[in-house]
């Protein structure tokens, strides 16, 4: 992209740093740094002259931090995961105030191919009944929401395309119900994130396994995603911009 962006941080925690540091290595700059309500105060100059927001902060705040964004007219790119259940009600105030959105549950591109995978397995393995799926995700002990959204954007893309799922639950066995597809969550130290799909039957067990080195995978799609929706309005997600 030849436009140079003035991105504001919103959350300046691990994952803020990451995406400061592939801000200024794609030659952007940062017009604001928010990490606390006080510099929502401080830094409003700052962040009116801002081309695009990328949010990752914590799931009681995220709501809150777009509706900001919104009002400011400011493109916000979150990464933020567990407050889904006030998506609706956002992507409304987006769309009747023509505003932008791009939400993901992950940014890394590795992971967006790796959920295409899960669609095509679980396509593959639907009308195979002898075979049950779980997941099993680790993350770093500081991730305050269990499951990860990457592993419940895998559950529901499994439990979708499966007749014989009716959802999926938190926990670590089939806890002796066929229709409940089990997701174990563990918090350990140093495990920037690891996802398994796992597909068991008597005989043998079919997986598939996405692990994240570091945080600037995440970092890198979040940029491209701010990148991507300039000059755009509506609400997107890695499907729109991969064209998965």
């Amino acid at each position: 992209m030849e436009k140079k962006l003035k991105i504001a941080i919103i959350g300046y925690g691990k994952m803020g740093k990451a995406v400061e540091i592939m801000a200024l290595r794609r030659k952007h700059t940062v017009g604001a740094v928010i990490d606390n309500e006080e510099q929502w105060l401080t830094s409003r100059e700052q962040l009116a002259g801002c081309d695009a927001a990328i949010e990752f902060t914590t799931p009681e705040t995220a709501p809150e931090n777009i509706r900001r964004c919104f009002e400011m007219d400011i493109p916000v790119i979150s990464g933020t995961t567990g407050w889904y259940n006030q998506l609706p009600a956002i992507i409304r105030s987006c769309e009747e105030n023509r505003r932008c959105l791009f939400h993901a549950a992950n940014f890394s591109i590795g992971v967006n191919i790796f959920f295409a995978l899960n669609r095509q397995l679980g396509a593959m393995l639907a009308d195979m009944k002898g075979y049950r799926p779980r997941i099993v995700e680790s993350h770093h002990s500081q991730k305050l929401d269990a499951p990860s959204g990457t592993a419940i954007a895998l559950a529901n893309d499994i439990v979708a395309g499966r007749d014989n799922l009716a959802k999926w639950i938190n926990a670590d066995e089939y806890a002796g119900q066929e229709d409940l597809l089990p997701v174990k969550s563990y918090r350990l130290d140093d495990v920037t994130g690891t996802h398994v799909v796992l597909y068991e039957s008597k005989i043998d067990t079919i997986e598939i396994k996405h692990s994240s080195h570091d945080r600037s995978g995440f970092a890198e799609g979040a940029m491209l995603a701010a990148e991507w929706v300039y000059n755009r309005e509506g609400v997107f997600t890695m499907k729109d911009m991969l064209n998965i």
